[in-house]
């Protein structure tokens, strides 16, 4: 449960219909599997004890009493288990009949939970034989225990505030009026649905979406187990279909398979979630349902659900592939409604022959067709200094050409050299001075140039440069629309990738010169080249933006402490980089996120493309002068 993983698990036992003295045996030695795996949430099938498919047998005292005596044999097996399972069975409640599922642990049933939704139709005939689920909860008797009986409960665990767990069996997901969402609003952050769901063509899909969805649409985790090998084959099968997610994202699954699948749910994660967006209206203290309370041994939780080690660049081809498309259109579109609105006549690029300016050009391009306006209406600007290379200027030059903008070369080294004397600074002293003052030149020109040619500069600056501040304040900080301020570092390589491969066919060239620039490390070039080569390489000086997105994405998405990011970074990019390296480079994240809050305080504006941005405006709002004493202190616990 460390950090707010939850280890939760589906099981399908095999049984044989109403056998429920062979269906105990496989119930508790399933438990046992999964306490030994540190499972600490079990979900059984629907009528696990009996088979779902026992049709009016239901009706015969015989199999109820043997359903109650397997459920009693169950808690006398597991009573020194602390992992909490969801066990299926048919439960007579006042001369009626109710599908149920009975919530145990070491022994105890902490509350029996009626199906509400009853299917009536197609192969379904529930109604025959089951009624559905009390308005109000009421104290029933089962196994020699007194406990409450009712639809909707929900169950906190005392000593995990975030972990409240819901059930709802089988047809109670896909029914309108699910009693899940109600009891989301009572707190839960995971739900379990007991299900025997048959399998037909095309239902598969449909179920998982149904399971994905609702785990979004509750911003909870969702663990769904249907029962499998055993259950009657005389006119459908039961395929044994297990899935878990957790706010939208499907995190296991397996299907015509008997056993456990094994995931984690971050319930940490979710409840951050849920503060964050303030979407999971309260029950009100009148509708609150009825709550048991359980607790458990807290203990590390070992991580078997896939991190992946670059979270906002989808790994799939095709994925990837869409995502840049998505991200160039609204980035261009962004850009075209900015130019209609300032009637800008040109846009304005300082080119460096780097990734950053690349994109923003290539942005800028499509924006321009957008318009129905000649690309010599961007007005691209080269401005060679003491740290410019022949490659990067040459890239540039070639960019611009095949591009078909409007090229302008402008040498500020004679500006710098003579500024430089003005402020009594030495050629020598290669300070930050040095650096700072070549940027904020080049912001001048640009800036001059567009007042020149009645135009808007374009900023080139990215996500991950706002993060870190690794930018010039009044510099390249500044601009009149930033196209790139919300794509991090990882994602630009792609984008530029995908542009590249796009004009393989269609201009060999510009293709050419597009993977030269992907292949040029990341540099503001702002010391002077040695023999030629660039000498300034940027993540040899802040570290490598694969971590820092990676930093980035956890801290601002799902507000993750520096302990939780410094343990997923170790497990997603641990074979990359030792966790010496991590946490020297988390360190320096949170030393210059906080420290250089007061850029992102005034930065142009700039059109959002993902779920992370800094704009003041919108997605970040931090004081410039907020301490990370908090953050530090737990930053130096870390190994």
């Amino acid at each position: 449960m460390k950090d707010g993983f939850v280890s939760v698990a589906c099981g399908t036992p095999k049984l044989r219909l109403a056998d429920c003295h062979y269906n105990a045996e496989q119930t508790f030695t399933m438990m046992r599997q999964a306490e030994k795996a540190g499972v600490k949430v079990l979900v059984l099938p629907e009528l696990g004890l009996t088979g779902y498919t026992c049709g009016d047998l239901f009706y015969q005292d015989v199999l109820l009493r043997g359903a109650e005596e397997a459920l009693a044999t169950v808690l006398e097996a597991t009573r020194n288990l602390e992992v909490v399972t969801a066990v299926g069975l048919p439960v007579r409640v006042n001369n009626k009949l109710y599908n149920c599922a009975a919530i145990i642990q070491k022994g105890q049933i902490l509350g029996l939970v009626p199906k509400s939704h009853l299917p009536n139709y197609g192969e379904f005939y529930e109604k025959r034989q089951f009624a559905p689920a009390r308005e109000k909860w009421i104290s029933v008797r089962l196994c020699g225990q007194d406990l409450p009986f009712a639809a909707g409960q929900v169950f906190r665990c005392e000593n995990i505030p975030d972990l409240v767990l819901g059930f709802e069996i089988c047809e109670d997901l896909w029914a309108p009026g699910s009693p899940s969402l109600k009891m989301a609003q009572a707190g839960a952050t995971i739900i379990c649905n007991l299900s025997a769901s048959n399998e037909v063509i095309g239902k598969d899909a449909y179920r998982r979406q149904l399971v994905t969805m609702q785990s979004a649409k509750l911003q909870c985790g969702y663990v769904y187990a249907s029962s499998g090998e055993g259950e009657s084959t005389s006119d459908v099968v039961f395929g044994a279909h297990q899935l878990i997610a957790e706010n939208g994202t499907l995190l296991g699954e397996k299907r015509f398979e008997n056993g456990l699948l094994i995931s984690e749910i971050d319930v940490q994660r979710l409840a951050y979630e849920r503060r964050r967006t303030q979407a999971m209206t309260p029950v009100p203290e009148c509708e609150m349902p009825a709550q048991g309370l359980f607790s458990l041994t807290l203990s590390p939780t070992k991580l078997t659900r896939y991190v992946a080690p670059m979270p906002f660049v989808p790994e799939g081809k095709e994925d990837r592939d869409a995502r840049c498309r998505e991200i160039l259109l609204i980035a261009s579109l962004g850009l075209k409604q900015r130019m209609e609105h300032t009637g800008a006549k040109t846009a304005v690029v300082g080119l460096s022959g780097g990734l950053d300016s690349t994109l923003a050009v290539l942005i800028t391009g499509l924006a321009m067709k957008m318009l129905d306006r000649p690309m010599t209406d961007i007005v691209a600007v080269t401005m060679p200094c003491f740290g410019t290379t022949d490659r990067t200027k040459n890239n540039a030059v070639i960019l611009a050409e095949k591009l078909g903008t409007t090229l302008k070369t402008v040498d500020i080294s004679a500006s710098v050299r003579s500024h430089f004397k003005d402020i009594g600074h030495d050629m020598e002293d290669h300070s930050v001075t040095f650096e700072n003052g070549q940027a904020r030149e080049r912001t001048q020109v640009l800036m001059d140039i567009a007042n020149k040619n009645g135009g808007i500069v374009i900023g080139t600056g990215d996500l991950s440069e706002l993060a870190l501040g690794w930018c010039t304040y009044n510099g390249d900080h500044m601009s009149m629309y930033a196209v790139n301020c919300s794509i991090p570092k990882t994602l630009v390589r792609h984008l530029v990738g995908y542009l590249a491969r796009d004009n393989a066919e269609k201009d060999e060239a510009l293709h050419d010169v597009l993977e030269d620039i992907l292949d040029t490390p990341v540099s503001p070039e702002l010391l002077p080249a040695v023999q030629g080569q660039i000498s300034q390489k940027t993540e040899d000086l802040v570290g490598p933006y694969e971590l820092h997105d990676f930093f980035l994405y956890y801290m601002l998405r799902w507000g993750f402490s520096p302990r939780k990011i410094y343990r997923l970074a170790v497990y997603a990019l641990g074979g990359k980089y030792s966790r010496e390296v991590i946490l020297k480079w988390l360190k320096t994240f949170y030393r210059r996120f906080f420290s250089q809050q007061f850029k992102r305080s005034c930065v142009p504006d700039g059109p959002k493309v993902g779920s992370v941005a800094l704009s003041p405006r919108g997605d970040w709002r931090m004081p410039s002068d907020a301490k990370m004493n908090l953050w530090q202190s737990e930053l130096e616990t870390l190994e």
